[in-house]
């Protein structure tokens, strides 16, 4: 029997991910029956093993995607496949089984070229491939989910299972006297474990029916560059700053072209009656006394 029997049990897909791990890990502290299903456990392109997998569950939390952003230039059709197949998919076999669905989305679906924060209702327009596959699976949701389907967009994620920009950091900090960062796109990096933390509580709410259906931002408050970022980490790590140097995007040209813009706004939150999510800068001090991290700058982990 679930410790929390009211929450029911939950499904966590993609559950090998550096989200997904973080979510199973705040759903054992809540005392919720959790399930999480790596790639290899399931496909979620395939109805049969889908619907198998959602039977009986209150909420599912996706976190499986196909997350190469340079590599769908060249394979949109397999990361659609994923991000927006899949997800219908998903969507399907929780309007069946009665059960609730959170999605993880992107900043990406978004055109990148505002000057104030994006509003959860604001136009769509995404410029690459793979904002486009997630904006499929967004419609998905939308379409077959429209009183039970939650939409979390997140942007600039890190945190400590596996690769992300703070640890290439905090790693290049012992390898390199200064690093060039770009310094001309703007978002806002958000912890992975913050953001599972804003997902077990949005469920909680989507079972309470305290919290709409639709679109929800999760991503930090505030606003950064790259090397914004760069800097609060070597500072909080006790490194120079001044060894991150500012360059633009022009340095650093990529198959996929990345939003200039990718600050979004939180006004939803309140609408579930939870707290908006904390300010980058609040989240990096926290994750930063992580092990993970702790162990690339050789400090004692936050016990």
């Amino acid at each position: 029997m679930s410790a929390n029997p009211r929450a029911g049990r939950w499904l966590v897909t993609g559950a090998a991910g550096m989200l997904g791990q973080d979510v199973l890990a705040v759903l054992k502290d809540a005392g919720i029956e959790a399930v999480g299903l790596r790639r290899a456990d399931l496909d979620i392109t395939d109805p049969q093993a889908v619907r198998a997998a959602v039977e009986g569950v209150a909420v599912v939390v996706n976190c499986a995607a196909w997350t190469d952003v340079d590599g769908a230039e060249t394979a949109e059709e397999a990361a659609t496949a994923v991000n927006g197949t899949g997800v219908r998919v998903l969507a399907a076999a929780c309007a069946d089984a009665g059960a609730r669905l959170l999605h993880v989305s992107t900043d990406y679906v978004l055109p990148g070229d505002a000057t104030q924060p994006y509003a959860e209702d604001a136009e769509t327009g995404p410029v690459n491939a793979y904002g486009r596959s997630k904006l499929v699976g967004e419609q998905a949701v939308a379409e077959l989910l429209p009183r039970d389907g939650y939409t979390v967009r997140t942007a600039w994620l890190y945190g400590e299972h596996g690769a992300n920009f703070v640890a290439t950091m905090l790693k290049l900090a012992a390898q390199r006297d200064t690093l060039d960062v770009v310094d001309d796109q703007h978002g806002q990096p958000t912890w992975s474990y913050a953001l599972a933390r804003h997902l077990v509580g949005l469920g909680l709410a989507a079972l309470a029916g305290t919290a709409p259906a639709g679109v929800y931002h999760g991503t930090a408050s505030g606003r950064t560059t790259w090397m914004g970022l760069a800097r609060e980490a070597y500072r909080l790590g006790g490194l120079d700053p001044e060894r991150i140097r500012p360059t633009t995007s022009e340095a650093f040209v990529r198959p996929a072209v990345r939003p200039a813009f990718s600050v979004l706004g939180h006004d939803r939150w309140s609408d579930a009656g939870m707290e908006p999510p904390a300010n980058w800068r609040a989240q990096l001090a926290e994750a930063i006394t992580r092990p993970a991290f702790a162990d690339l700058l050789g400090l004692p982990p936050k016990s």
